[in-house]
């Protein structure tokens, strides 16, 4: 791998440790954080790449963290959930997390996902070669400057939500099942996708659309995926 900074964020010690090592096998630089506060410090005073970022925290926890780096910035975020449960998957990815890695974890399974994530990161805008500039009727899709705009207007997307724009636009008109749209971006298995994939459709929505209860663009087709409109 290139050299890559990841921010570390845990408050237990061992954890950031371990997480360390298994990074640095990798070549990746390791920063670290002991909570959501220390870590936006970090931000502000150093490159990174991406973020690992642990759920349960004193001071800022990890959602909370999530939503304040989204605030500014784009890099890919991958949330550590100490919970089996779909409810902080869930809320992470609702304010714009990447990825997320159920406690205890396979530190190599981890590893994958933040070679995975680095990847689309610094490759964002190349899918498919695509290079033309694509307009749906006021919905703009610019590979090259890695900008989709409404009617002009910037939209600030995170790496996943871009390459499912790009991937939906790219292929306007053609409906694209819940599976297939994990397997194509995320770039693994469909397995239990679906609500990975509803709440990165719903933040693409409240974004791209005017009234995202009625979309214009980025339609589903019931039974079947979604599509976005020519």
């Amino acid at each position: 791998m290139d050299p890559y900074y990841v921010l570390v964020v845990d408050d237990e010690k061992e954890i950031r440790d371990a997480i360390e090592i298994y990074l640095k096998n990798e070549g990746v630089t390791v920063l670290k954080a002991k909570d959501g506060m220390e870590a936006l410090e970090i931000l502000n005073e150093h490159p990174v790449h991406l973020i690992i970022l642990d759920v349960m925290m004193p001071r800022l926890d990890g959602i909370a963290a999530t939503y304040k780096i989204r605030e500014q910035k784009n890099i890919p975020i991958i949330i550590l959930s100490a919970k089996s449960e779909d409810t902080d998957k869930i809320l992470g990815l609702q304010v714009g997390a990447d990825d997320y890695v159920t406690k205890p974890f396979n530190p190599m399974e981890l590893v994958a996902r933040v070679k995975s994530q680095l990847r689309r990161y610094v490759s964002l805008g190349t899918f498919e070669g695509v290079k033309k500039v694509i307009d749906l009727k006021g919905l703009t899709l610019d590979p090259a400057a890695k900008e989709v705009t409404v009617h002009g207007d910037p939209v600030k997307l995170t790496p996943i939500e871009y390459k499912i724009v790009e991937l939906l636009m790219t292929n306007a008109g053609r409906v694209f099942s819940i599976d297939e749209i994990y397997e194509r971006v995320w770039k693994e298995p469909g397995y239990n996708a679906e609500n990975t994939v509803a709440v990165h459709i719903r933040k693409i929505r409240e974004k791209i659309e005017i009234d995202p209860k009625n979309p214009r663009f980025l339609k589903v087709v019931w039974g079947i995926g979604y599509k976005m409109e020519k």
